[in-house]
């Protein structure tokens, strides 16, 4: 059975007519007796679509059940029982209901058609699944609902269905689009006029594309080679010489008169990497031409004319842009240059335009690659022996009469050790030098340019042959290992490249300090801006060449994208160069763009840090606060009552009471303050000299007397702190220390000098803390064990930390010889400079930047 054919109406948006033209077809096709019937259409309750189903046969929907909800879809195994020959499919990318027979209704159509049913189905062009992004970035909705593009391509006809976005808009405004009450939202979403326009535009160039496609397929099919001149495509033919930015201009005007006008600008450079162009200048023509709507392409060819032709043939285009020839009047004896060439053989379908320009005839004036693939040694050692040698052979044989035979074989001997050393040119020399010689001083009649025995003739013409094959041979097998030596490079930076794209290793810096060495460069830097008319920003760089404000001001610029550029200073590299230096380009984007998203994690990982810590200070504060305020409100609410009579000790005892909830107040909320400020990085320590003994003692005033022991000899060097924050940092140690001290054992404060610091030492004989928890108490909100909630929120150690540190000390926790906990607050000795802590003595990195 032959397959069904599918059409399909495209639409930039909803609203357009894709389902009315589509009825309107199947109308059409009932008066001229075809079977049609609606397979699945939904008229969205528009009126008009709506009388546009009266007439037509319908295929009842099979009815689902999902999620407590009754769907309608298409009876795929109806519409095949029915076998019309036409079926109307509304909306190819719908995404069937689960339980029904495929997943996406363009199935459905796929089995409709494999059973000989041609189809009629619509879509917009947002469904596309490879414009998803494109969409997305335009309206800002991700379409969930897509169709594969090669369906859409398959389609055998597609035709678009446009609207002006201004009548669009009118249509929805008047209602025959969306009900009444969502047609506000529409139109200052989804229905501006910028989306609708960016759309339109979307949709009209895909289904250009597809009718190219549609024109090259029937001339490939029936051998078309004449140009079609269904729109204007003009190629423009580049050198790397300073005349390009002429033609590509000239050619951008020659494109702007005709509608749908195309300009490909393209650079033929040869097989061997060999070329005469600037690379700057031809990043900076390639530039120029996407700023003027056209594209840059690079073709390979060894006969420059013929691979122009060939390019231009196959992209269909109607005209080519040269420039007049460079070249002196003397150089024309080698031929009749590229654009008489092209201009000859582009027969009649194809123009040739011929732009002056100010380098006519002023020569090329470009730098030219010369061979250097052999080394300057080794190429001076050949000119050397393949010119001394024969003179010096000439002389020796003069007084040995060796035969000639034996004389040329002398000579062909030095044409080949010049051909080894130098290569082609030297060899070439020497060969002819060599012939000269043996015709003058060896063969009859002697000292004469002529040669009396036929035979002499021909050995001396092999002679010379054999010192060309040997040299080109040389030649040859020089420039293939050039090549493979470059290749070999080349891969194995391009492996480089790759490994750190997966391993995400190289920084930025790195990378561009790696780009300096590999391409020998005085400086290398990554260059960006915002927007095309803002100034150029440095993302980063390496080496000492002047700073850099363009990328048209360094010797070499590879563009990375539109507002990206990799600039290098120092020389100007040959094109067979950028190859490799555009896939480092794209890695500095990459590590540039990896580097960003690591601060924004950063940033992220900070504000959600401080999300956590204000979550669980609320959830703290919630209950530590309510307790103290609930014992000093009941308290005052007692002493003020009139119906119970106190005595003096209840008197006194709801005083104390008062007081004890006051100063748990006072110090819940000045350790909350403190926690803040650590966190906010508001933390200025005013450090000066003074002595443990003077603070340490001021630190316990908040603990029940004979609670604690105190071991500070006066004989301590001084420390550099801040008083205020050292005393604080202690009084939360031995706070905590007495609170998880068994009773009957006091707490011990001591302190020692250890070199250049001075430790103070806050001993309990509690439960202790486990290895693995020792660094997690010091975090904000936490208790240890099963502490209860009036025990305090959990941020007397992290507060106490977090000001050791900002004073240039550490807080570290230890177990106590014989059971309990040490806490170990190092300090710096008076007269030493702060030194940075490595992260495991000072806690871990998630604790230092929360302090």
């Amino acid at each position: 059975m032959a397959r069904g054919k599918l059409r399909i109406y495209l639409g930039a948006a909803p609203g357009v007519g894709k389902t009315y033209a589509m009825l309107s077809e199947a109308h059409r096709r009932v008066e001229r007796g075809t079977d049609c019937v609606v397979g699945y259409v939904e008229h969205h309750d528009r009126p008009r679509t709506e009388v546009m189903l009266h007439g037509l046969e319908q295929v009842p929907r099979m009815r689902l059940e999902h999620r407590g909800a009754a769907f309608g879809e298409m009876d795929v195994d109806a519409v095949l029982r029915r076998a019309p020959a036409v079926a109307l499919v509304d909306e190819l990318a719908h995404t069937n209901v689960p339980g029904s027979r495929n997943a996406k209704r363009w199935q459905d159509v796929e089995e409709l058609l494999a059973a000989g049913i041609d189809v009629v189905s619509t879509v917009n062009i947002q469904h596309l699944e490879s414009l998803g992004d494109v969409v997305e970035s335009i309206t800002g909705v991700r379409q969930r609902e897509t169709v594969p593009d090669e369906v859409v391509r398959r389609a055998d006809q597609i035709e678009l269905v446009d609207m002006s976005p201004q009548a669009l808009r009118r249509r929805m405004a008047h209602g025959n689009i969306y009900q009444p009450d969502k047609v506000d939202a529409a139109l200052s979403n989804y229905f501006r006029p910028g989306n609708l326009t960016a759309l339109r535009e979307l949709a009209l160039l895909w289904v250009a594309d597809r009718v190219d496609e549609y024109l090259n397929a029937y001339r490939s099919e029936h051998r078309v080679s004449r140009i079609w001149g269904s729109r204007e495509r003009i190629v423009v033919g580049l050198t790397g010489g300073p005349e390009g930015r002429t033609l590509i201009r000239r050619a951008a005007r020659l494109a702007e008169k005709g509608a749908g006008g195309e300009v490909l600008a393209v650079y033929i450079s040869r097989s061997d990497g060999l070329t005469s162009a600037s690379p700057k200048e031809l990043a900076v023509q390639r530039t120029l031409v996407e700023d003027l709507g056209g594209t840059f392409h690079h073709v390979v060819g060894d006969d420059i004319p013929a691979s122009l032709l060939d390019f231009a043939r196959g992209v269909n285009a109607t005209q080519i842009v040269l420039g007049s020839s460079r070249r002196k009047a003397w150089q024309y004896v080698f031929g009749p240059g590229v654009g008489a060439t092209v201009a000859r053989e582009s027969g009649p379908d194809l123009d040739v335009h011929i732009v002056t320009h100010e380098a006519v005839a002023k020569g090329r004036g470009l730098p030219v690659a010369r061979g250097g693939r052999l080394g300057r040694a080794r190429i001076v050692s050949g000119w050397l022996v393949g010119l001394a040698g024969p003179a010096i052979f000439a002389v020796l044989l003069n007084t040995v009469d060796l035969g000639l035979a034996n004389d040329m074989l002398l000579f062909l001997a030095v044409t080949v050790a010049a051909a080894l050393l130098g290569g082609l040119l030297p060899a070439l020399a020497s060969a002819a030098f060599g012939s000269l010689l043996l015709n003058y001083f060896y063969t009859p009649p002697l000292h004469r340019l002529t040669v009396a025995d036929p035979k002499n003739i021909v050995a001396i013409a092999i002679f010379f042959g054999v010192g060309m094959s040997v040299a080109s041979v040389v030649d040859l097998a020089a420039r293939r290992t050039h090549q493979a030596a470059r290749l070999r490079a080349e891969s194995e930076i391009l492996s480089f490249l790759a490994g750190n794209v997966l391993r995400g290793e190289t920084g930025l810096e790195e990378l561009l300090e790696r780009v300096r060495e590999t391409f020998a460069m005085e400086s290398a830097a990554l260059l960006e801006r915002a927007g095309d008319v803002e100034p150029w920003t440095c993302a980063g760089r390496a080496g000492f060449g002047p700073p850099l404000r363009r990328p048209e001001d360094a010797d070499v610029d590879m563009p990375v994208g539109d507002h990206m550029a990799l600039a290098l200073t120092g020389r100007v590299l040959p094109a067979e160069d950028r190859r490799v230096l555009a896939a480092f380009a794209a890695q500095a984007a990459v590590a540039l763009d990896r580097r960003r998203l690591q601060e924004e994690a950063d940033q992220a990982k900070e504000l959600a840090e401080g999300n956590r810590i204000r979550t669980a200070l609320l959830a703290a504060v919630s209950h530590d606060l309510r307790t103290p305020l609930a014992g000093i409100k009941a308290a005052v609410s007692s002493l003020r009552s009139e119906d119970v009579a106190w005595s003096e000790e209840d008197r006194a005892e709801l005083l104390e009471g008062i007081e004890e909830g006051a100063d748990r107040l006072d110090h819940l909320v000045g350790n909350l303050l403190d926690m803040s400020r650590l966190q906010t990085g508001t933390v200025t320590p005013l450090i000066r000299e003074i002595d443990v003994d003077e603070v340490v003692p001021m630190a316990l005033g908040g603990v029940p007397e004979h609670s604690v022991e105190l071991d500070v000899p006066e004989t301590l060097p001084m420390v550099a702190v801040d008083p205020g924050l050292l005393e604080r940092s202690v009084a939360n140690l031995v706070e905590n220390a007495v609170k998880y001290s068994p009773p009957r054992h006091r707490v011990l404060v001591s302190a020692s000098a250890i070199v250049d610091r001075v430790e103070v030492r806050v001993v309990d004989r509690g439960p202790g803390v486990p290895d693995e928890a020792k660094d997690r108490i010091f975090e904000p909100f936490q208790r240890y064990g099963d502490a209860p909630r009036g025990a305090g929120v959990g941020l007397g150690l992290a507060v106490a930390r977090g000001f050791a540190e900002a004073m240039g000390g550490s807080l570290n926790a230890e177990d106590t010889p014989g059971g309990g906990l040490t806490m170990v607050l190092s300090l710096r000795a008076a007269g030493t400079r702060p030194e940075p802590l490595p992260v495991g003595e000072s806690g871990t990195e998630q604790e230092r930047q929360a302090s």
